[in-house]
């Protein structure tokens, strides 16, 4: 769980303004290529266009791979959501999390600094990197050093969609979904956001992804899917 102290964002605090939400200007998470993205409109643009579109007032939104924040301040701000449950293995990225949520005066997100795997187990080696977006499970990735070795708690995936209930289940966990999905064993689902991974996963992956949706009661919806993004709905039609 979230166990990191937050620096509280005042007024003078430098942001960049992107899609109606303000996003601190840390330099540690900031990369030139995310500024640019925010500032363009374009960071995270397919999952946050499906996830409005499927988000609706009074949901429970469960996101794994939380990232900056982004996502969830975006729905918590522009959805009459009831809650949000974001999940982020990155230590590092909790604090900017929450700066977030306090400049865009958000207090229906929750965020856990914790892992999800087919069920509970003991903390989990999680690698940092310079990039955090090639932060990973993984000990060795090509020409990405390591900045440093985090202990991350693991968290059983049914027992916790069963706890939170989720209405809408957003994830972009860098291609552990073709691992982490089939297990899901929860039929409270209204609707999916998914990025998928086919660099890393392969078709035999993908195809894991959309059987653990079936199974999970859901159907790939195209219309609100996006190349790599795909939307899964209980019920849609085609118009």
């Amino acid at each position: 769980m979230d166990t990191h102290q937050t620096d509280t964002p005042t007024a003078d605090t430098p942001v960049i303004r992107s899609r109606g939400v303000r996003v601190p200007k840390n330099p540690s998470v900031m990369t030139p290529k995310i500024k640019r993205s925010l500032r363009l409109h374009g960071y995270e643009g397919k999952e946050v266009n499906a996830a409005m579109r499927v988000v609706k007032a009074g949901d429970t939104v469960l996101e794994l791979g939380g990232g900056i924040g982004f996502v969830s301040t975006i729905l918590a701000k522009k959805r009459d959501v009831k809650a949000i449950h974001t999940f982020e293995a990155n230590p590092h990225l909790i604090n900017f999390q929450h700066q977030m949520h306090a400049l865009n005066d958000v207090d229906t997100i929750t965020t856990y600094n914790a892992l999800l795997a087919a069920r509970k187990g003991k903390p989990q080696k999680f690698y940092v990197r310079e990039n955090f977006l090639a932060s990973s499970l993984e000990p060795e990735v090509t020409n990405m050093p390591v900045k440093s070795v985090e202990e991350v708690e693991v968290l059983g995936i049914n027992a916790t969609f069963n706890q939170i209930k989720p209405d809408v289940f957003i994830c972009d966990i860098e291609g552990a979904e073709a691992d982490l999905l089939p297990h899901l064993k929860y039929s409270g689902l209204r609707a999916a956001v998914i990025e998928l991974h086919p660099q890393w996963i392969g078709a035999k992956g993908v195809r894991a992804v959309f059987d653990a949706m079936h199974e999970a009661g859901l159907t790939y919806f195209p219309r609100l899917s996006d190349q790599k993004v795909v939307c899964f709905r209980k019920e849609w039609d085609t118009k």
